[in-house]
């Protein structure tokens, strides 16, 4: 019998998508702690942040095609308790490397979140309403990012890093008891006009031909990955540049999800007016242009809060425009491969996200160099790949 989704089931789903900043953005205020609370180096630091984005990206892409092969409610249930594991290993760690395995094992179970959130979201409410209905997630979303570097800053603050991981585990257990009461299977059943989903690898190949779902997954993975470099850097900025309480970067931090709330604002009531390329393509425009004022104040020695926050307001402001039509868009491509389109989405933010940190964990000098290269870098890729699908539908015209 179906059913048809509750107040309940969206409040739901949507609090599912905050388990990602729970492991991510939760994380931020906490790693020049850890630094300093392991004696370990940089890159080490650098590490227990980007392997919970390895992991994640590594993670939704099984998820997406579990989810397509086996339905949707279990396959985000078993995720949900790998993150409350995760958590508790990453509580009671006492070394770097059982520090890295908790939050690998943390990230695999966050994994689940936005992944099938999106296809839960197609199944329940359809391919019409999928751009609305993902930037209002993606809206409620933005709250974990908002509030999860304030929390945890004044945690590690008050009561030291392992304070941030009870916090998590907390959280994430009253997100599994709320999912496992009211989310149901929305799997749509096999349709014969459709024919059997094929294989994991052989649905990667088959969305990979469309260079239409190259170039989304390419430019939300390129966005990310500008986004995550500078919130990781900002912390390191704040905390042995500027010499600001891990408390201070989380408020300053609120920029961040600020403007990305404002994007899916802006996307949310535009919806299905407007083209899913054009709207990639302005979101590209402005975030690239974000980062370029960005790298031109830290160039020249302009090394402030607002010289960091400000810019990456914009830079999430544009992400938050671009971000639900670039998904939508990738997952419309082959309908019967919605779950895999998400997780492969979802990997590549993940992916792009964890090699730009890592990239600047490594060449990390105590300067603002490294920031400049890997922001500049990964937002030069995004606006390549952003203006593709729009160069696409001009040649479709002609």
């Amino acid at each position: 019998m179906s059913q048809s989704p509750t107040r309940m089931f969206a409040l739901s789903l949507a609090s599912i998508a905050l388990m990602g900043p729970l492991a991510v953005h939760a994380f931020m205020p906490v790693i020049p702690a850890v630094k300093v609370g392991l004696q370990i180096s940089d890159s080490l630091a650098q590490l227990t942040f980007s392997i919970a984005l390895f992991g994640m990206a590594a993670a939704t892409l099984v998820y997406g095609a579990l989810a397509d092969r086996y339905g949707r409610r279990p396959v985000l249930l078993s995720g949900l308790v790998f993150f409350l594991v995760g958590s508790l290993a990453s509580l009671f760690a006492v070394s770097v490397t059982t520090l890295v395995i908790g939050r690998l094992l943390q990230a695999i179970g966050a994994g689940c979140g936005l992944t099938l959130v999106r296809t839960i979201a197609r199944d329940a409410y359809g391919p019409d309403k999928l751009v609305k209905v993902l930037a209002y997630l993606t809206m409620f979303y933005t709250i974990g990012p908002m509030i999860a570097p304030i929390a945890s800053g004044l945690l590690v603050d008050h009561f030291g890093w392992r304070g941030v991981f009870a916090f998590a585990f907390a959280g994430g257990a009253i997100i599994a008891t709320g999912a496992w009461a009211t989310i149901y299977e929305t799997r749509p059943p096999k349709s014969g006009s459709l024919g059997p989903a094929p294989g994991m690898l052989r649905g990667f190949g088959q969305l990979f031909s469309h260079l239409r779902f190259v170039s989304y997954v390419c430019q939300t993975g390129f966005s990310t990955g500008a986004f995550m470099v500078t919130a990781a850097a900002a912390s390191f900025i704040m905390k042995e540049m500027l010499d600001r309480p891990a408390a201070e970067y989380g408020y300053w931090f609120f920029a961040f999800p600020a403007g990305y709330f404002a994007g899916n604002f802006v996307s949310s009531r535009v919806g299905s007016r407007a083209r899913i390329e054009t709207m990639v393509l302005i979101g590209s425009i402005l975030s690239l242009a974000s980062a370029v004022v960005l790298c031109v104040l830290l160039a020249a020695n302009v090394v402030t809060p607002l010289s960091v926050f400000g810019p990456g307001f914009f830079i999430t402001f544009a992400q938050g425009i671009a971000l639900p039509y670039g998904q939508a868009g990738a997952m419309a491509i082959e309908p019967r491969l919605a779950g895999t389109a998400s997780g492969v989405g979802v990997c590549l933010q993940n992916l792009f996200g964890a090699l730009t940190t890592q990239a600047y964990g490594l060449l990390a000098d105590g300067t603002v160099w490294p920031l400049i290269i890997t922001c500049g870098t990964s937002s030069a890729l995004m606006m390549a790949f952003g203006v593709i699908p729009w160069l696409l539908r001009e040649k479709d015209k002609s």
